[in-house]
């Protein structure tokens, strides 16, 4: 049976994840902070991510573990974890942007690394999730964009650097309707319709969206490596005049 290690496994595009990997028969074995998994997951690991990239024992036991519940086997490695601290410049704190980068960006580069032998075994693949704000985005973003900005940098030079033993994806979405997003509007219909008319589809994106590219990637051909698919409605592409 393939193996799919999904970190992040307990967020909504986690568990969409999850779900849509378990349907398509794959062993599926899920990693987040929380003591539980609350997805599709047959093994599930709660790690530390930050830790991880920081306690060298920690990350050695923590890797063991990874290969003791795959099996020693990862066909897929999808690093989707992340977390997105909100703050301007002026009061961002090294702590927070430290955390940032190590657990949405040194913590792929880490298990990258780790399961690579693994990984070549099987000509295995690795999909990183991204994100929009890699591109575009927003005063008070800084940490989150760097880090994604990393991660999709991190994507192409290890996909020109192991082409030839694994393939190396990425998927930049842009907003996607998870539950966390729909309670930041607090029922404010007029500004949640504000931001699917941002969209030229006229609607922001679902967990299916992400998912649905995340199973392409994990079929395709090896020619399909390097890669950064942007699931964002074509907001990408919109040219915004001021007014």
């Amino acid at each position: 049976m393939k193996t799919v290690l999904i970190t992040g496994s307990n967020g909504a595009i986690g568990q969409g994840l999850c779900k849509g990997f378990a349907e398509n028969s794959y062993r599926v074995v899920g990693i987040d902070l929380d003591e539980w998994s609350i997805g599709s997951t047959n093994s599930y690991l709660s790690i530390d991510l930050d830790r991880l990239c920081t306690d060298a024992s920690y990350c050695n036991q923590a890797v063991n573990d990874i290969l003791g519940s795959c099996e020693n086997r990862v066909d897929v490695l999808i690093n989707n974890a992340a977390i997105q601290i909100i703050a301007p410049v002026e009061t961002l704190s090294f702590d927070s942007w430290k955390k940032t980068i190590n657990v949405n960006v040194n913590s792929a580069f880490v298990l990258i690394k780790a399961l690579l032998p693994a990984l070549k075994e099987v000509h295995g693949n690795v999909i990183n999730i991204a994100s929009i704000h890699a591109q575009l985005t927003k005063p008070g973003f800084s940490a989150y964009a760097t880090s994604k900005a990393g991660l999709i940098g991190l994507t192409k030079s290890l996909a020109v650097e192991l082409g030839a033993f694994i393939k190396i994806n990425a998927i930049s979405p842009a907003a996607i309707s998870t539950p966390m997003l729909e309670a930041g509007f607090d029922g404010d219909r007029k500004a949640r319709n504000k931001l699917n008319s941002c969209h030229p589809t006229g609607d922001i994106g679902t967990v299916r969206d992400v998912v649905s590219a995340a199973l392409y990637l994990s079929k395709c051909g090896i020619f399909i490596n390097g890669s950064i698919i942007n699931i964002d409605g074509g907001i990408n592409s919109r040219l915004h005049d001021p007014v």
